[in-house]
């Protein structure tokens, strides 16, 4: 059982798979633990073969095998960065005979990578205005 004020895993799936729950605003100041689980969220997401599986998984389900002979890369790779996307709640996976299809169990996941390509078109706009001889 979690006390009141802590945090865990399940506490953040929970909260991801209740509709409406996932624009709540955060508290201010954050409380440590929460700061952690928003920092492994944002580890989850900073290797960019991770960021490709999710790529991927947006077409919908698909093997270890497919994941890998799409992203050109063995399946070991694919199964070893499918291992944390699992364990971080982002991707699910399932058993089916000889095989393990994945998919995407926390689809905010993206609109986390919306926000991060808000932000980099803002910023390339900046650069870009600021090289064309403008002012920001």
């Amino acid at each position: 059982m979690v006390a009141e004020g802590e945090y865990n895993l399940t506490t953040v799936r929970l909260f991801n798979t209740v509709q409406g729950m996932a624009h709540a605003l955060l508290p201010h100041p954050l409380p440590a633990e929460l700061a952690d689980l928003i920092a492994e969220r944002f580890r989850l997401l900073s290797e960019p073969m991770r960021v490709l599986i999710l790529d991927a998984l947006r077409d919908g389900e698909a093997s270890v095998g497919e994941l890998a002979e799409r992203l050109d890369t063995s399946q070991q790779n694919v199964s070893k960065h499918l291992k944390l996307l699992s364990d971080g709640g982002i991707v699910g996976r399932e058993r089916r005979g000889t095989s393990s299809v994945c998919s995407i169990i926390d689809p905010l996941v993206f609109e986390m990578c919306e926000a991060v390509c808000g932000g980099l078109r803002a910023q390339a706009s900046y650069v870009a205005g600021l090289l064309d001889g403008g002012v920001a």
